[in-house]
């Protein structure tokens, strides 16, 4: 029994992160929209299921990405409460992986809604 009290704590606290994530992520929140937004217009659109994984995958990735810069900001201003140079690199870094993402997921978008759109 213990182990099965295991799984559903863990799955609390899963939850418990992407509430606060909700709650105190500014950037987290717009990502969750657009996603939501790009979700509804491939509804109307009516893209394929292969569309659709695409774009649930993109959607997923940059939101990981976000809540994982948001884990190493908040490690790097526990660790290093002062300003320092290796903890604006680990910021600095970790940020840029949510911008690549965000863009690659801009150009997903792009190359599976403006066929549709202009066609």
């Amino acid at each position: 029994m213990k182990s099965r009290h295991s799984v559903v704590k863990s799955f609390q606290f899963a939850f418990e992160g992407v509430w606060v994530a909700l709650k105190k992520g500014r950037n987290f929140r717009i990502q969750v929209g657009f996603g939501l937004v790009a979700l509804t217009v491939g509804l109307v659109l009516k893209l394929s299921s292969y569309e659709f994984v695409d774009l649930i995958l993109i959607i997923s990735l940059v939101l990981i990405l976000e809540l994982l810069n948001t884990a190493i900001e908040s490690i790097v201003d526990l660790v290093s409460p002062e300003i320092r140079a290796e903890a604006k690199v680990a910021k600095d870094v970790s940020a840029a992986a949510v911008l690549i993402a965000s863009i690659g997921s801009i150009l997903i978008a792009a190359f599976i809604f403006l066929p549709k759109l202009l066609g």
